[in-house]
């Protein structure tokens, strides 16, 4: 079942992605060469706190988790795709970050992600996170009223393909609102046309992840969270919650 959410309930959501963005650029100042992972988990939890917000990643356990997630961001470095578990692993210089982030506030979710690099970039890892920045803003684009979820798919994976790189399957957005995971899903690839039309006062979470070395392959590390590419390339990931309107696209968790 998909909510339709009213102007209030979007003005609601936009201060959840308000707090959402700012846990974010709180981590990103964080990272830097020597620095454990653990401590970007620790700034977006102040953030969180001095907004009065939850955190929907802290304890979530889906089916097929083995254990509830122990942190508020999800910080993937490097050949992680998504899902790492913040640890005592220190940054090296050159590593590619992504965080992913979510706030809970007055009922309302906001879920984002970003993703750098720690100290000097490598230029194709430049290029990969650009290219996962172009994704998403191409499936925001294609997020109207009168369009289809495939059409935001489509806009993800054209963008993706073309520049080279590959996209995992299985893994994609999400509707948002309540909770952070509600329907329907939105995949980073797919068909022009397909699938369930937009409407004004949906609210989708539009998230692409692209894989460096070319091929789509993944597998689930020891700890039963953390996707990695099978190949060992690198890997970025790029994510908003986004309201879909008559007047457009409006971005919930702009900074």
């Amino acid at each position: 079942m998909v909510e339709i959410k009213t102007e209030q309930n979007l003005t609601e959501m936009r201060e959840a992605g308000r707090v959402v963005a700012r846990a974010l650029a709180a981590a990103r100042a964080a990272a830097a060469p020597g620095v454990p992972a653990t401590a970007l988990d620790r700034a977006a939890r102040e953030v969180l706190a001095e907004a009065g917000a939850g955190s929907p990643f802290l304890d979530y356990r889906p089916e097929w988790a083995p254990t509830p997630f122990p942190a508020v961001v999800c910080v993937s470095v490097n050949d992680a795709i998504v899902h790492g578990i913040p640890d005592g692993t220190r940054l090296a210089d050159g590593d590619l970050v992504s965080v992913d982030c979510g706030a809970l506030l007055r009922g309302w979710a906001g879920d984002a992600a970003v993703s750098f690099t720690v100290g000097r970039a490598r230029p194709e890892d430049v290029r990969l996170i650009a290219a996962a920045e172009e994704a998403l803003e191409a499936g925001i684009a294609a997020a109207v009223v009168g369009n289809r979820i495939g059409d935001i798919a489509h806009a993800i994976g054209t963008v993706c393909r073309k520049a080279g790189y590959g996209v995992p399957d299985g893994f994609g957005g999400h509707g948002i609102g309540r909770a952070m995971h509600e329907d329907p899903g939105v995949p980073n690839e797919g068909r022009p046309d397909r699938g369930m039309r937009l409407r004004a006062g949906m609210v989708l979470a539009i998230e692409p992840m692209l894989i460096g070395g070319g091929g789509d392959d993944h597998y689930t590390a020891r700890d039963g969270w953390t996707i990695r590419t099978l190949d060992g390339s690198r890997a970025a990931h790029a994510e908003h919650t986004v309201a879909v309107t008559e007047a457009g696209p409006r971005i919930l968790t702009a900074p």
